[in-house]
């Protein structure tokens, strides 16, 4: 498979701080990985340095063959990589639809017809965004949010999907809801990085994964394969007392 990302000994720090260090891993076209640890341990900071939110202060992050250092977000976003955030970073007072259309912003010399296309794709995927299409995101639940916050990232048609803790905040049920959506757009080739607390969760839909703690990757490998270990579950993924925050 043809390698879209690959990172090379990043490290990222605060002040003195150091908060990821010599992260190294690579990303194959249509391959849907996992970070997963407890808050703190780096995954975000991981995905801002990613995205250009945040410089390494050493390391190499690499995408289509090209160095992406010192390139600014919205360079990276042109070039299809894409963040939904934590926070899901919404205006409360502007309709789901015309969210939608600001996540095309840069697809703006595309056609009418085009961008229609990509719209009525969004709404097949997300039913429930077709049916709040001119409904204020201030209104809306948690997880239609995040549903918007998805949605606005896929219509740039992105090369490279980041997701940051999609469950957060969620019921069960509308987590479910969301794990689907991004089950099915892994199922369709989308590449993906997502970084989760559920761990179970997480490891469903990527094909591996990486345990963060404290900054360093600490266990890697095939997601079935870091399910079914005992010894990994019970250390890193929630099973022991070190670990209680991350939802198993």
């Amino acid at each position: 498979m043809t390698k879209l990302l690959e990172v090379s000994d990043l490290t990222v720090g605060y002040g003195n701080a150091v908060a990821l260090e010599s992260i190294s891993f690579d990303l194959a076209r249509g391959e849907f990985i996992t970070f997963i640890g407890p808050n703190g341990a780096g995954k975000t900071t991981l995905l801002n340095c990613l995205m250009g939110v945040l410089s390494p202060r050493s390391g190499t992050v690499v995408f289509e063959g090209r160095a992406l250092n010192g390139e600014a977000p919205e360079a990276r976003v042109a070039k299809g990589i894409v963040l939904v955030p934590e926070r899901r970073e919404l205006f409360p007072s502007l309709s789901v639809e015309d969210h939608l259309r600001l996540g095309a912003f840069l697809k703006r010399r595309r056609s009418r017809e085009a961008t229609a296309t990509v719209l009525d794709r969004i709404y097949t995927l997300l039913p429930k965004l077709r049916e709040r299409r001119r409904q204020l995101a201030g209104t809306l639940s948690g997880g239609e949010q995040q549903m918007v916050a998805v949605g606005r990232a896929l219509m740039s048609e992105p090369q490279l999907l980041m997701l940051d803790e999609p469950s957060t905040g969620l019921a069960p049920r509308i987590t479910e809801e969301i794990f689907d959506t991004i089950d099915r757009l892994r199922s369709e080739g989308m590449t993906g990085i997502l970084v989760e607390q559920n761990a179970n969760l997480a490891l469903s839909v990527a094909s591996r994964g990486y345990v963060i703690e404290v900054g360093n990757v600490v266990a890697a490998g095939a997601a079935r394969e870091l399910r079914q270990d005992p010894r990994l579950m019970a250390a890193y993924l929630g099973a022991g007392d070190r670990y209680r925050d991350i939802a198993i």
